[in-house]
């Protein structure tokens, strides 16, 4: 009884069988079948060393959503050479909230020569190099981020040259932390000093033929230093063709979270609107001498995530490629044999030729075939 059970499971079982299995014996080959068969199996082999390829390649997701954080403070990580001695020039902020921050809080300045060695001079040209290329193709940004602390730094190289030159100017490097909201990051003459409207200057005590506002920014950015990204105001060089010149650059600072496979950063991206003039009372060019950098913050915050396909996306896209090509290859033979052998029968019916009639003495012809003998006796 089991067997007969069993059997009957069997049966059910075969004629479930989706794949049926064709005799060799019943199997024609052909040369054509071959060819396409070759065909079809290096199409496959390319298609999948593509796909692999993609799979292992990682791509950035970008979201946005509301910055709901405005309770934290921003911190500006600067690094600005600029041509006048240090005792000339002071650094400061002030934000909407009439908040001063002092330099002192976290920026040096430190005695330099503003211009650059060779071996700086090539960093320099490099970066600007970079910097041109991000700004007509904008994917590069995603290389930068995957390649974030992998990469080289992006600081100024220090000086290969032991130069017997006196320092001529004041870089001033470091950080400082402000208040999330708009502000104004500005260098001008003289050291900063506490006022209840705000902040002055001691800029009286400078001789105004020492002005000069040349500057060059090797760093500047805003939120977690992250080794390996470029900004954009980074390697820019200006040179004041005027002792009262006044450089401005507008910033719009856009929250953002960096998640990649090897780094979590809370950081921060900004686009920059640069803008100089000459200070010239008597032409109605009104202001003052200096570096202004007025920074706003966006309301949006962006998430940058690094993703990868899943295996399972990989296997299916993979089946996808070979069962599709199988397919298409098969069903193109078989439509090309198809077409082939109704040329070859039609050229075939056209060779023959309709036998000819045989004419009687009244002037009629005989149009049918001759019988054939009876050669039985």
């Amino acid at each position: 009884m089991r067997r007969l059970n069993r059997k009957k499971t069997l049966s059910l079982v075969k004629e479930l069988d989706a794949f049926p299995k064709v005799p060799e014996s019943y199997v024609e080959t052909s040369a054509s079948g071959g060819t396409v068969s070759l065909i079809a199996f290096t199409t496959m082999a390319l298609l999948t060393i593509m796909e692999f390829s993609v799979y292992q390649d990682t791509w950035m997701k970008y979201e946005y959503e509301v910055d709901k954080d405005f309770s934290s403070k921003l911190r500006i990580n600067i690094d600005i050479t600029v041509a006048m001695k240090c005792q000339y020039v002071g650094a400061d902020v002030l934000d909407l909230a009439e908040t001063m921050v002092a330099s002192a809080d976290g920026l040096v300045y430190e005695p330099a020569i503003f211009d650059l060695s060779p071996q700086q001079k090539e960093w320099q040209r490099m970066l600007q190099l970079i910097q041109s290329r991000l700004q007509e193709e904008h994917s590069l940004q995603d290389v930068i981020f995957k390649s974030a602390f992998k990469s080289a730094s992006t600081a100024l190289p220090p000086r290969e040259d032991d130069s017997s030159q006196p320092p001529d100017a004041c870089r001033i490097h470091g950080h400082l932390y402000v208040n999330k909201v708009a502000g104004n990051f500005h260098i001008t003459v003289g050291k900063a000093i506490p006022h209840p409207r705000g902040h002055a200057h001691l800029a009286a005590l400078v001789n105004h033929d020492s002005y000069n506002f040349s500057h060059r920014i090797d760093h500047l950015s805003f939120g977690e230093l992250v080794p390996g990204i470029i900004n954009p105001l980074d390697g820019t060089e200006k040179i004041a063709v005027d002792h009262n010149q006044m450089f401005q650059y507008f910033i719009t600072v856009v929250p953002t979270k960096l998640h990649t496979y090897k780094i979590s950063a809370d950081t921060h991206q900004f686009s920059v609107t640069e803008r100089e003039r000459v200070i010239n009372h008597a032409a109605g060019s009104h202001g003052v001498s200096g570096i202004f950098m007025k920074y706003d913050l966006s309301s949006l915050m962006v998430t940058v995530t690094e993703e990868h396909m899943p295996f399972w996306q990989f296997f299916v896209r993979l089946c996808g490629i070979v069962g599709g090509i199988f397919s298409t290859t098969g069903m193109l033979h078989g439509i090309g044999k198809f077409i082939v052998e109704i040329i070859y029968c039609r050229f075939r019916l056209g060779s023959y030729k309709p036998v000819s009639s045989v004419p009687f003495e009244d002037g009629h012809t005989d149009n049918h075939l001759p019988l054939l003998e009876n050669n039985t006796h």
